[in-house]
């Protein structure tokens, strides 16, 4: 089976040095990857490194090669377009299709799949002119993925930052692949949806605090998925340890109360909910300000706990989003009173959520692994399981039937 073609457009931005990491990573994954960096962005790297990561020509114009016809070749024969950076420039010429170099030619040759990651000062991404030509290409089912907020050229800081390399690739690599299976690509454009990730804290004192083993790992993936898929996303991330998917929004939250201000916040505007964090069902009734110490005696100090807000069940029976879907999770074992899947059901009509994903978490299965495995539970009586597979493969299952629902 040939290599899946990959185009690499780089745009004339300090952050073009960053695409050097996404060519190197799709091209140890077993891509064949073009870079078709603009004339400005060779100001920035110059052609002999693209060469040499690529182990192809460079060049940023249409004259050269022209027996080959590049301008229309290289976007007809790509299986993906990927531009990182893409600049306020070239959304402007993307948008409005103009092609004025090997780039801009590309784009309106391919045929497949393209991902655009921005990169720009803040007031041009803000700018009513960026915005527009954003909502068009995205209208078109380009995937446009949010900036990341961060230190940017000089001693500015804002949004505007280009997202990770490692992210890029990761929301690159699954368009790509399910392009290749026939998946959808962009059944969520012009969706907003809200996804919750990690485990809450709930402190005793300012060193101890009742938590769980909920890595978040899961929900980051709901989130890759979804921008892949064309959503604008905002994760609320409760005590994650790992790097922000590319394009997300992302509020950090430590307790139960913390997240149910922002997901309830978040849902106003939502057109879907996914609460794959793991919220503690309890918290200490008091908060001591000094180290609570071991009693003199030996025994152990009382410690009275107060149950926290359901947060499924509030946004479940009171829609902020009138239509809106809401997705949640059961982390269940099993005991005397029934099975898993039992436990499942009954909590799906008690929360009165659309979509409650049922995981066996046996033995501490699941927690902190890249796999994943679950029954997907429809209040409409549907059941879809998902094999143990990677947690993005589950990710994409869930978000098949909330698009379904929407």
């Amino acid at each position: 089976m040939p290599k899946p073609r990959v185009v690499l457009g780089v745009g004339g931005g300090i952050a073009a040095y960053k695409a050097c990491e996404v060519l190197r990573r799709f091209s140890e994954s077993g891509h064949d990857v073009t870079p078709v960096p603009t004339a400005s962005a060779l100001e920035f790297v110059g052609a002999p490194t693209w060469a040499a990561l690529s182990g192809k020509p460079v060049a940023s114009d249409v004259w050269s090669q022209v027996q080959e016809v590049p301008h229309v070749r290289i976007g007809q024969t790509a299986d993906l377009v990927v531009v990182a950076p893409a600049t306020a420039d070239l959304l402007a010429k993307a948008a409005h299709g103009l092609a004025d170099d090997l780039l801009t030619n590309t784009l309106l040759t391919a045929r497949c799949p393209v991902v655009m990651a921005p990169a720009m000062h803040t007031e041009m991404w803000e700018h009513p002119a960026t915005q527009a030509n954003v909502a068009t290409l995205r209208s078109r089912g380009i995937v446009v993925l949010e900036p990341a907020e961060g230190r940017l050229t000089g001693k500015d800081t804002g949004k505007g930052r280009l997202p990770e390399p490692v992210e890029i690739y990761e929301v690159a690599a699954d368009v790509l692949a399910r392009s290749r299976t026939g998946g959808a690509t962009a059944d969520l454009a012009g969706r907003r949806v809200l996804v919750s990730a990690g485990g809450t804290r709930e402190y005793l004192d300012p060193v101890r605090f009742l938590g769980n083993r909920s890595s978040g790992r899961q929900g980051y993936a709901l989130a890759r998925a979804a921008v892949a898929r064309g959503a604008q996303v905002t994760l609320v991330a409760a005590n994650v340890d790992l790097p922000d998917p590319a394009g997300v929004s992302v509020v950090r939250v430590e307790t139960t109360e913390q997240l149910r201000d922002a997901v309830v916040a978040g849902a106003k505007d939502a057109d879907a909910v996914v609460m794959a964090a793991a919220p503690a069902d309890f918290r200490p009734a008091s908060f001591s300000d000094a180290k609570i110490k071991k009693l003199a005696d030996g025994s152990a100090a009382p410690l009275e706990l107060v149950q926290n807000p359901d947060i499924l069940a509030a946004i479940s029976h009171e829609r902020a989003r009138p239509g809106s879907v809401v997705v949640g999770f059961a982390a269940e074992t099993g005991d005397a009173t029934g099975s898993v899947l039992e436990l499942g059901r009954a909590k799906l009509a008690r929360k009165g959520c659309d979509l409650l994903v049922v995981n066996d978490v046996s033995g501490g299965a699941v927690f902190g692994s890249a796999d994943n495995e679950a029954v997907i539970l429809g209040a409409d009586g549907a059941s879809v399981e998902v094999p143990r597979a990677a947690k993005g493969v589950l990710a994409h299952a869930i978000w098949d039937q909330v698009a379904t629902r929407l």
